[in-house]
């Protein structure tokens, strides 16, 4: 989910009406936006600059090969162009330009607002399975990374280039206040202390601006199912957490929880 012009933009997987629209106050359903021609939504990010969202679309798991981004105005006029690698998390940067996650090929590729790429950023050998990036203002950027099976699971700041990592969290798999389970989605306040989205121990986790452990924001006992995504309202401090119901390899239903931080 994402946010803009004061509405939230919350993704569902089906074949029309995808976008669903509401307002921020009441949380009452204002509209749904349909995106023709799309297979499998992944992630989804805004920028106020340029009035619009952008959707990632996935559908190389099912046996086609549709790898891009889609693009819409707050109309909900639509354009699209190619990643050219497994596209798994969206955000924008202070230069407003979108920064796509590729956790196959372990690389931020970043595009202007038309989809022209700008550079690709190679990530170093040991971060696995990446799959959500932040640039800080720094021009660092935060990632997290590894998935099941993996032995590191952890959140990492990474030097502008792509080269080093600066500092970590995390390691080994777990559930201690050291530990992740599935590190899966990031946001970043004005501050920039660092939220992260656990999936696997239900959790969220912040951490401050060089990555040290401050608390849970979000625990198990707060969450019914599996928190997959996340979105931060820096201004009103509101904390968006999309979770959902996972049945035979399945997501079946889902919902978003609001807390405030």
């Amino acid at each position: 989910m994402t946010s803009l012009a004061g509405e939230i933009y919350v993704l569902r997987e089906k074949e029309r009406d995808q976008v669903e629209v509401y307002d921020v106050i009441t949380y009452r359903l204002q509209r749904c936006l349909t995106v023709l021609n799309s297979r499998l939504f992944n992630d989804i990010a805004s920028c106020e600059h340029y009035c619009c969202i952008y959707i990632i679309d996935d559908i190389t798991q099912r046996g086609l090969d549709v790898e891009c981004i889609h693009r819409l105005d707050a109309q909900g006029a639509a354009t699209q162009w190619p990643v050219n690698d497994r596209p798994c998390g969206l955000s924008v940067n202070a230069q407003r330009n979108l920064l796509v996650t590729c956790h196959e090929a372990r690389k931020i590729k970043e595009f202007t607002t038309d989809g022209h790429k700008v550079r690709t950023v190679r990530l170093p050998g040991d971060v696995i399975n990446p799959w959500h990036t932040v640039q800080m203002r720094s021009g660092q950027f935060i990632v997290c990374h590894g998935w099941v099976g993996d032995a590191v699971r952890r959140v990492c700041m990474i030097s502008a280039d792509g080269r080093h990592i600066v500092h970590s969290h995390g390691g080994q798999p777990g559930s201690d206040t050291g530990q992740y389970n599935g590190p899966r989605h990031l946001a970043v306040d004005n501050d920039e202390f660092v939220f992260v989205v656990d999936v696997f121990n239900r959790r969220v986790t912040l951490l401050s601006p060089t990555l040290h452990y401050i608390r849970q924001v979000v625990s198990s006992d707060q969450l019914k199912w599996w928190p997959l995504c996340m979105y931060l309202d820096t201004q009103k401090r509101f904390l968006y957490v999309g979770e959902s119901e996972c049945k035979d390899g399945e997501l079946t239903t889902g919902r978003v929880v609001v807390f405030s931080v």
